[in-house]
């Protein structure tokens, strides 16, 4: 029987995989679920180690499956989360715009990026609970912005409640991480692309099927 073609094996173009970091309670999971399963729960369960969750969508013309690492914001479960950046391709780091020690946090969550992660890893700034009514906001979008642009990285303001700016930012960290795939991609083809040469096929010239998967 003959092999089925590269799309009936991987129903997905590129495997992107993205991890959430920031401190305990400023919504990770609430953002997580929210775009995986376009669902919110004002009931606070705090994630022990790790848990992750799966989404495929469709950038340009391009099917791409989300893994989605969502990590534990508390100190003893550092150890166990750090394992998981030197996977990642993309990292979301959250605060809460009503708390200001998990704004000012992030930079300590950028040096474990720097000191775990791989060096072309794509980072976002995430403000979340931007519905919370303005008196009770502690970090100011321009501060959040500000900070975004110290570290030249795109930064959204969401809501996991509300739905406000979700799907922007991972459709936003996935595009920028397909983009960096490609690119790599192209560079890496005209050095292993023949045309028309006898090869392993049988002398046919005709390439082998590749795998449409480019992260594993």
């Amino acid at each position: 029987m003959a092999a089925p073609p590269a799309r009936a094996r991987a129903d997905y173009d590129y495997l992107v995989k993205l991890l959430l970091i920031g401190d305990s309670g400023v919504g990770k999971s609430c953002l997580l679920l929210r775009f995986s399963d376009g669902s919110f729960t004002t009931s606070f369960i705090t994630t022990i180690g790790i848990d992750f969750k799966i989404r495929t969508i469709e950038l340009d013309g391009k099917r791409i499956k989300l893994q989605i690492w969502d990590t534990a914001g508390q100190e003893r479960f550092r150890t166990i989360t750090t394992a998981y950046y030197r996977g990642a391709m993309g990292i979301l780091l959250v605060y809460d715009v009503t708390d200001e020690s998990s704004f000012n946090n992030i930079k300590n969550w950028i040096r474990n990026i720097e000191q775990h992660a791989s060096d072309n890893v794509n980072k976002i700034l995430v403000g979340n609970k931007a519905d919370m009514d303005e008196s009770k906001r502690a970090v100011p979008t321009s501060k959040g912005q500000a900070l975004a642009d110290e570290y030249g990285i795109k930064f959204f303001e969401t809501s996991a409640k509300t739905s406000l700016n979700v799907e922007n930012v991972f459709f936003s960290i996935a595009r920028d991480i397909k983009q960096r795939l490609a690119d790599t991609d192209s560079k890496a083809e005209p050095s292993t692309i023949k045309i028309n040469q006898p090869d392993a096929t049988g002398g046919t010239g005709q390439l082998p099927q590749k795998s449409a998967c480019c992260g594993s």
